[in-house]
């Protein structure tokens, strides 16, 4: 695996994380937002919207350099619509960066 796919992978997992959790406070704004006068919605609803666009445009960029096959390719999708699911995808993208370290240090290319 090269560096640019190395990198890709960490970018992804990278931005996972804080995509589930502006999902999850979102949730808990709209949950506000019908029982109590708190309206956090709007403000919420754009953060977590460039989140999760940002997540898709390195998802699409992870799964072309990493040759993912679809069926990858769909539960890193999937797991980015699910409310907790970007802890599941941070989770696993971690593993594979760890393995893909290791690889990378066996093979001799360095910061990978």
């Amino acid at each position: 695996m090269d560096l640019k796919t190395a990198t890709a992978l960490r970018r992804l997992r990278l931005v996972s994380a804080p995509e589930a959790v502006s999902f999850l406070l979102l949730l808990v704004c709209s949950v506000l937002k019908r029982t109590t006068d708190f309206n956090a919605v709007p403000i919420m609803g754009a953060v977590h919207g460039v989140l999760f666009v940002v997540y898709v445009i390195f998802w699409a960029d992870a799964r072309k350099r990493a040759q993912w096959p679809r069926k990858t390719a769909a539960l890193y999708f999937v797991l980015s619509v699910l409310p907790a699911g970007g802890f599941f995808a941070e989770r696993k993208l971690k593993r594979e960066d760890v393995v893909t370290a290791s690889r990378a240090h066996t093979e001799g290319i360095v910061n990978a």
